[in-house]
């Protein structure tokens, strides 16, 4: 009896000491072929660093559809992998809006969600024959030493793209999104973003947009380039947002050298002067070409390795525009090839599950090989349907009143956004401006004819970063509205996550390049076979089980008569 007693307390305690140890130390072996149960190396030094608690609240809580609880699943999954990897990782799942709050309190707590920054959206779950709506706040808020930053668990979705693709985007998207709000607020001091200013470039209300969503984690401002000696090196990134004058040799020098220096250059240029209204005022509209020189910038950035072409792209997969076409006077849409809808390349963190950017009268570019080694990577290209119109050109309406030929749109995946890493040649290495560089080392700056390794990006549309304005109400819409079609492309999205990429030295981006494959249940196979499989699933586990009762009595026999 003792013996027995002995060995009940022993089983208990080894139980005891499992369940404790289990709860000190997490692991797992990831056998997926693309590792999605395994953090990239950034995130775990970045976790490792953690000083304090990060306190994470997912409002994920309460009734979803059965697909929709893969993400719910997936964001427990990865905050359990940090957590293995930092103890300052705590974290629940709550229900911002429960189904029994009185409908006073209910709205209340809406508005405060909306208040700080947390608006509901609604989501269609597909799944086999369940078809829902579902109104949700997909955000998780993350708290550090009194600051809170909240991240969006779902982002836009991918015309084409079903909802189980979505939702997988979103769960590769996990790890990036939080360790990237982690690294926000870990850091004391803002990185410095600057509008390059006085040369024509885009008013403050029409980049009010992009300012306000920075501002919350870079300090951001404006450049006087003529009333500065040098660039200073702390500048993260130099943003040149649709110049309409020329560059001067000086000014160029100065951004020559800050790039020498490691600075990172945002190109965001227009090389015709053209736009919608001045089609509309005329009904046609012969654009003139800044190419020539590019307002002095054309031998600076070919030196870079990239080139502006005297043409405009059109394609097929583009936006609509108004057009009054009865005497009623009531405006139809229409396709507009000259307003592009371009897909980002799905393979860089920039641009990996990014929506469709909006380009209005882009130009296409060229790149070239350069003397020291550069890497060009395209970002935003024209469809597989598109073409490209040369200078000199006559625009109107008039295309509108018949079907495209196809058979003209033959010029696929023309380059409209290209990144350039490396080691960029100096303009100026074979012909230093003398008086000017004579002052320029007088006070002590270094003059370099080969940069250090550092990052560029040149788009050849300066609207994409423009936003609606109306200064004399001081009122300005959102970056990437389509006022006409009524929807919010990427283009904020694009220009931030291309900003992130050049300032993250931890390299915690890289995360943004995990794939999740998607291996899907061929639906409709399943449904011709559903009765095939119930009958095995149901049959099967009773069949085993029979055989090994048969087989466990017949050795039972066999082994008394022995």
């Amino acid at each position: 009896m003792k013996q027995s007693i002995l060995n009940l307390v022993l089983v208990i305690g080894i139980a005891i000491g499992l369940n404790i140890i289990g709860n000190h130390f997490y692991g797992y072996l990831d056998l997926t072929e693309e590792k999605r149960y395994t953090l990239t190396q950034p995130t775990q030094n970045l976790l490792q660093n953690l000083d304090d608690v990060v306190y994470v609240n997912v409002l994920l809580e309460g009734e979803f559809p059965a697909g929709f609880k893969r993400l719910q699943k997936a964001t427990r999954e990865i905050l359990d992998d940090f957590r293995s990897i930092s103890g300052y990782i705590e974290y629940e799942f709550a229900d911002p809006i429960p189904n029994n709050l009185p409908v006073e309190e209910k709205n209340n707590r809406i508005k405060q969600l909306q208040n700080d920054g947390l608006r509901a959206k609604n989501l269609r779950i597909r799944g086999g024959k369940e078809q829902k709506t579902v109104r949700f706040y997909p955000y998780a808020v993350l708290t550090y030493k009194g600051r809170s930053i909240p991240v969006d668990l779902v982002g836009e979705d991918i015309p084409g793209m079903s909802s189980h693709e979505a939702l997988n985007n979103n769960v590769g998207l996990l790890e990036y999104k939080l360790s990237n709000a982690i690294q926000k607020l870990q850091t004391s001091r803002k990185p410095v973003i600057a509008f390059t200013t006085s040369h024509g470039e885009l008013p403050y209300a029409n980049t009010q947009d992009i300012r306000n969503e920075l501002s919350a984690f870079y300090d951001v401002g404006d450049l006087i380039l003529d009333s500065l000696v040098q660039i200073n090196a702390g500048i993260s990134v130099l943003i040149v947002a649709k110049p309409t004058t020329s560059f001067s040799e000086k000014d160029k020098f100065k951004i020559d050298q800050y790039v020498m220096n490691g600075g990172k250059v945002i190109w965001l240029i227009d090389a015709m002067n053209v736009n919608l209204d001045s089609i509309g005022r005329a009904g046609a509209y012969a654009p003139y070409s800044y190419t020539s020189d590019l307002f002095n910038l054309d031998n600076l950035l070919f030196n870079y390795g990239v080139k502006f072409n005297n043409s405009l792209a059109m394609d097929l997969r583009s936006t609509q525009i108004p057009q009054i076409i009865d005497e009623r006077g009531t405006p139809q849409l229409f396709p507009w090839p000259y307003h592009l809808m371009s897909i980002p390349n799905q393979n860089h963190p920039i641009t990996k599950s990014l929506g469709p950017v909006n380009l209005l009268f882009a130009n296409t570019l060229d790149s070239f090989r350069t003397k020291t080694p550069v890497e060009k990577t395209f970002l935003l290209t024209t469809s597989e349907r598109s073409k490209v119109q040369l200078f000199p050109m006559r625009l109107s309406f008039e295309i509108l009143k018949t079907k495209p030929d196809l058979a003209t749109y033959n010029k696929s995946f023309q380059p409209l956004g290209i990144l350039l890493e490396g080691e960029f040649p100096s303009l100026y290495e074979n012909r230093p401006k003398g008086d000017f560089l004579a002052v320029y080392k007088q006070l002590g700056f270094d003059y370099k004819t080969r940069s250090e390794p550092t990052k560029m990006l040149v788009v050849a549309d300066g609207d994409i970063i423009s936003n609606y304005a109306d200064p004399a109400q001081g009122r300005y819409g959102r970056l990437g509205f389509n006022r006409y079609v009524k929807h919010t492309f990427a283009n904020k999205d694009f220009l931030i996550n291309a900003i992130e990429y050049m300032v993250d030295d931890n390299g915690v981006i890289a995360a943004r390049s995990k794939e999740v494959k998607l291996r899907l249940l061929n639906e409709q196979k399943a449904e011709e076979e559903e009765t095939k499989w119930q009958i095995i699933n149901i049959l099967m586990p009773l069949l085993l089980l029979l055989l090994f009762g048969l087989g466990y009595n017949y050795w039972r026999r066999w082994r008394y008569a022995r």
